[in-house]
């Protein structure tokens, strides 16, 4: 993969002016060498700015792009082919590897740069070999050379080691990274639809069950328009009653607030109102006990939950139970909170199909609901022996 341009140039500017500077040193050095002849100063120059030119057009990328291929050893190879005449005309042009040397590093993988660096740095002892009689004078640039080698070589490995590490990390935080806008999308996913089956719950807990007592009172005035018009107008009394407490808690899930029947009241308060409600519209009798006198109140949280599944409760006796009495008993100890809503009606089989119009969404939310509060709901339940909906949350 490219690097960045910034990401170039922060790395490799340093590198770039210490070639040129290094390059421009040696190149003074040969033009100063009285020992050779303008002829071959000049061809060095020449070889030198050629050397410049092909770092500039080829090398340079390949150090940018952190090239390892064919193209790195034909760059090897134009190095060669450059210095090694270099050397021949001028001894002096052997500082260069003081520049050819990190390049190497820079452009091929450890084995076959140290390698690289073994072949430039014998090119002036083979020249110096082949030109003094004496061997003996030949060994003390032989050691340089070998102690250049060596240090260069351990240097290079080092330095490539450091960047390979370096890649590795930022590979690393960068996966890391992803991984983390992964979880945070799947988490916001998560989070929407629990918020939707909130949503849907507070729906059929409100809208829902507000609609079926309107539509249920609306059809008894219908019933008792012709014969009774007082209890008609009772019945429609109520559904307007209920309309409007209906709206009120629309407006209360659209505001996002606690439901309108606990707002400034406790839920005690609350179900004693949700039970006269209810002997109101069916005609059958409520007893409603509630007693929170340990001292400790729930939470808001928690009455929300209580009190929704009182109003579910009461919506499955009012449609299928078909009972003459229902008791509600709201009581604490320290730890938690119990809410029964028992009735003597026709009960069903709960390990069967539940008896609701709604495919047991309503008891299924519940569950759901309570369950988010760290709640248990159980259900007691048989045929021609009512039913009873036992719920148990710890206070928030």
């Amino acid at each position: 993969m490219t690097p960045p341009t910034d990401t170039w140039s922060a790395r490799f500017r340093l590198w770039d002016g210490y070639f040129a500077l290094a390059t421009v040193g040696v190149a003074v050095a040969v033009a100063a060498d009285g020992s050779r002849t303008p002829a071959a100063r000049l061809g060095c120059l020449a070889l030198f700015g050629a050397l410049t030119g092909w770092y500039l057009g080829v090398g340079r990328r390949l150090m940018r792009d952190s090239v390892e291929d064919w193209r790195s050893y034909l760059y090897l190879a134009g190095v060669v082919l450059l210095y090694v005449p270099a050397v021949l005309l001028s001894g002096t042009a052997s500082f260069l590897l003081f520049v050819l040397n990190p390049q190497m590093f820079m452009v091929l993988p450890a084995i076959p740069a140290v390698g690289a660096v073994l072949l430039l740095n014998s090119v002036h002892v083979i020249v110096l070999a082949v030109r003094l009689p004496d061997l003996g004078d030949v060994v003390p640039p032989l050691l340089i050379a070998l102690m250049t080698v060596l240090v260069v070589s351990v240097l290079g490995v080092w330095a490539q080691h450091t960047v390979a590490e370096s890649g590795r990390r930022a590979e690393l935080i960068a996966q890391l990274e992803q991984t983390r806008a992964e979880l945070a999308e799947v988490s916001h996913r998560a989070g929407v639809a629990a918020e939707r089956q909130r949503l849907a719950a507070d729906i059929h807990d409100t809208v829902a069950q507000g609609l079926s007592s309107v539509v249920m009172l609306v059809q008894a005035a219908d019933a008792d328009l012709g014969r009774d018009p007082d209890q008609a107008r009772r019945h429609l009394d109520l559904a307007r009653q209920t309309a409007r407490e209906n709206l009120l808690d629309v407006r209360t899930l659209i505001a996002a607030l606690t439901p309108t029947q606990i707002d400034g009241s406790p839920l005690e308060q609350a179900l004693h109102r949700l039970a006269d409600r209810f002997t109101r519209e069916t005609g059958v009798p409520v007893t409603c006990t509630a007693d929170l006198t340990t001292g400790r109140t729930p939470g808001t949280a928690v009455e929300v939950v209580l009190l929704r599944a009182a109003q579910e409760a009461l919506t499955n006796v009012r449609r299928h139970a078909d009972a003459t009495a229902v008791a509600v008993l709201l009581h604490g100890d320290e730890d938690r909170v119990t809410l029964e809503i028992g009735d003597d009606g026709v009960g069903f089989d709960p390990a069967g199909a539940y008896p609701d119009g709604d495919g047991g969404y309503g008891l299924t939310g519940l569950r759901t609901r309570v369950e988010q509060v760290d709640g248990a709901v159980v259900v007691r339940s048989a045929p021609g022996e009512g039913t009873t909906i036992r719920v148990e949350v710890p206070y928030q």
